[in-house]
């Protein structure tokens, strides 16, 4: 067995590496051999598990038919020509038998996915023999059975009929550097239907990204039905066709959930929520006013008046009703971008604060504090947004889990608090960088987080840096995020894809396997083979460079 992937070796013997088959995320161990095997004419999986969940034999049979219809050819010049003589000669695989280990409780991927964040299992063992006697996939959970089954389905390519690797045989040993690894969707500021999600979240699946983060709702509407507040999405969605029904979210929850992908929804308060006025115009503060930009930062300008008690009642229960609706261990409760000149301008919370003698950060802590008990009476733990930590002296469980999105240079600052960090910073991992500006009457303007943010750069980050051994470990992972203020179901493969994989494979793989150069001939194979599948990655470079690994490089 040649060692084609040893990550102890030289970082020269890396750089000089060009892959034949491109799974991404790269394991944690990786060793192949030479030999050509293709699948046979009647090759199965088959599942040795007792019991085996619905969710998995349906894994099962989507991995069937993505080996035999990805009809992806190798990146090769020749394409796979080049490997005709070997594929012709080439011995036959007649299956891959999938079990879990001896004490392993069968559950299925849709509950292993929704499990408490560190106590997902997705590790997996795969083994295919030079012989084709056999392949053998082994997993402590059927969550890390399907990671493996996401991983042999990239092992394959195809010429004339024949499903083959050329790299048997294959040693695969994988577990994930960070349990996080995420997807940011902003379907406020415009609408994406259901069917754009699904294909998003098949998409996430392939790279191995397993937490979906739905900004489902802002200041600019409302798309999320929730039973006894329906008339916020009665009157704040954009129309009643742009609407997320209770059946579309559970559509979601378990079509997530199946591909081993939990759902944390995100209701931002106190503010970017304007768009509540239009139900209840006495909950919000400065709503509507103008100009927005003293008020707000976008339009409409309006924030929940969190100094009176019936908005914090009103919060409450909306949280505990939200709950009901998505499984997750995790809700986002936001906290980012209050802007106090509203509540100063506000006489409703300027007489309340006068009246309690409260300031509006005590206010804002009294309000916190009663929603996040609503949600930890849920089950449910807050999630929230760097402000809350680093700008508001406002209370907080030590199992708050805090996104760092201002910048990069804040997680210092959060993790010596004590507080769990998730990377999501704009200078790194934001997709909507770059765009140009959004607003009118501004030709001269760009998008505020300028220059575009390329995959290489997200794929560089180091979620440690300048964090002593101890923060270090306040780290659950990252995500990539897309703002949606110039996106809609028209442009949302080619923004995210093949982008967002870069964030998979530095938080599944970890910083210290990664290197840029033995990376994009593998990234051009995911945008490929995503094309396959229905869905529009872009092109990282012209395609004779893609052919040509190194070719294009500027040292080259």
């Amino acid at each position: 067995m040649v060692p084609k992937f040893a990550f102890a070796a030289a970082t020269a013997v890396l750089l000089a590496f060009t892959p034949v088959n491109a799974v991404w995320p790269l394991p944690t161990s990786f060793t192949t051999g030479s030999t050509a095997l293709r699948l046979a004419p009647w090759f199965d999986i088959h599942i040795d598990v007792h019991g085996a969940p619905g969710d998995l034999v349906n894994a099962v049979k989507r991995t069937k038919q993505q080996l035999w219809n990805d009809k992806l050819e190798r990146l090769v010049v020749g394409r796979g020509g080049v490997d005709a003589d070997a594929v012709f000669k080439a011995g036959q695989l007649n299956g891959l038998t999938i079990s879990l280990e001896n004490g392993a409780k069968v559950r299925s991927i849709s509950e292993e996915a929704v499990a408490p964040l560190e106590s997902r299992d997705e590790s997996y063992t795969l083994t295919i023999p030079g012989s084709g006697s056999g392949a053998l996939l082994k997993a402590n959970s059927t969550l890390g059975l399907f990671r493996g089954l996401t991983t042999f389905s990239q092992l394959f390519y195809y010429y004339k009929n024949n499903v083959y690797t050329i790299e048997a045989p294959i040693e695969i040993t994988d577990k994930p550097a960070y349990p996080y690894r995420g997807l940011m969707l902003d379907t406020a500021r415009n609408y994406f239907p259901v069917k754009d999600l699904e294909r998003t979240l098949d998409a996430m699946s392939w790279v191995k990204i397993n937490n979906f983060h739905w900004h489902v709702v802002d200041s600019q509407s409302f798309p999320l039905e929730i039973p006894g507040f329906e008339d916020l999405a009665e009157k704040g969605a954009y129309s009643a066709d742009s609407v997320y029904t209770t059946d579309d979210v559970s559509h979601i929850v378990s079509y997530a959930a199946a591909r081993g992908i939990d759902v944390i929804v995100e209701i931002d308060t106190p503010g970017h929520t304007a768009i509540i006025s239009n139900a209840h115009p006495e909950y919000v503060a400065c709503a509507q006013s103008t100009p927005w930009a003293s008020f707000a930062n976008e339009p409409p300008a309006g924030q929940l008046r969190f100094t009176e008690p019936a908005v914090t009642n009103f919060t409450s229960d909306l949280f505990t009703a939200v709950s009901k609706l998505f499984p997750s261990k995790f809700v986002s409760t936001g906290g980012d971008e209050l802007n106090v000149n509203c509540y100063d301008q506000d006489p409703v919370t300027q007489a309340t604060l006068n009246a309690t003698g409260q300031t509006l950060e005590q206010a804002l802590d009294t309000f916190t504090q009663a929603t996040h008990g609503a949600l930890k009476e849920a089950g449910k733990t807050p999630i929230v947004w760097e402000e809350m930590v680093l700008d508001h002296n406002v209370t907080l469980s030590n199992d708050t889990i805090v996104l760092v999105w201002i910048s990069s240079q804040n997680v210092v600052d959060v993790a010596k608090k004590g507080y769990k960090v998730v990377h999501a910073a704009s200078d790194y991992f934001y997709l909507d960088c770059g765009g140009g500006g959004w607003v009118g009457s501004n030709p001269a303007g760009n998008s505020w987080c300028d220059p575009f943010k390329t995959w290489q750069r997200s794929y560089t980050f180091d979620p440690t840096a300048n964090l002593t051994a101890e923060e270090s470990k306040l780290i659950l992972g990252g995500q990539h995020l897309l703002w949606t203020e110039q996106s809609g179901p028209e442009n949302l493969d080619p923004i995210v894809w093949p982008r967002a994989a870069s964030s998979a494979e530095l938080f599944w793989t970890g910083p210290a396997l990664t290197n840029v150069t033995t990376a994009l001939p593998r990234l051009h194979d995911v945008a490929f083979r995503f094309r396959q599948r229905g869905v529009q990655a872009i092109s990282l470079q012209p395609l004779w460079c893609a052919l040509r690994p190194g070719a294009c490089d500027l040292t080259a």
